[in-house]
């Protein structure tokens, strides 16, 4: 228990230093997107027409500009289970990047494969959820069951 409750107590550095890599690309994705949704004509003319600014952003262009996002999210589980290994080793957790980097060091093809494979299974599931949010978040893109004629 004491284990656990010192861990707690030095968690938010890590977590900080991890998220804000994270953080920084899904934010750039979004800016990117949505200063290319601000520039186009329904804007210009919903402006025009004397639509309140808050409603004009977050009726069109918001929707239109968090599909790049949310696509971009999937592969941000892999990249952060990786990308943690420097700070890890940094801050001394037992997590799996300290984990790969002895295995590689050691030569230990065994523990350094079957990392990279779970590597690989965080990166199938991460597309899987950011398809999943996907969907929900645009309810353009939907599966459609052909009809055979």
């Amino acid at each position: 228990f004491a284990k656990i409750v010192d861990l707690a107590k030095h968690l938010p550095v890590p977590l900080i230093v991890i998220g804000t890599a994270g953080t920084a690309g899904i934010i750039r994705v979004m800016r990117a997107t949505l200063l290319d949704e601000l520039s186009k004509q329904y804007v210009v003319t919903a402006r025009a027409k004397g639509l309140n600014e808050r409603t004009l952003l977050f009726k069109y262009p918001v929707r239109l500009a968090i599909n790049p996002m949310v696509s971009s999210v999937g592969g941000l589980l892999p990249t952060i289970i990786a990308g943690e290994t420097l700070t890890s080793i940094v801050v001394n957790l037992p997590t799996i990047g300290p984990l790969l980097l002895t295995a590689i060091q050691g030569q230990d093809m065994y523990l350094a494969g079957s990392s990279v494979m779970l590597l690989s299974a965080l990166g199938i599931v991460g597309t899987l959820a950011s398809d999943m949010l996907l969907v929900v978040s645009d309810p353009r893109i939907r599966f459609e069951r052909q009809v055979a004629k």
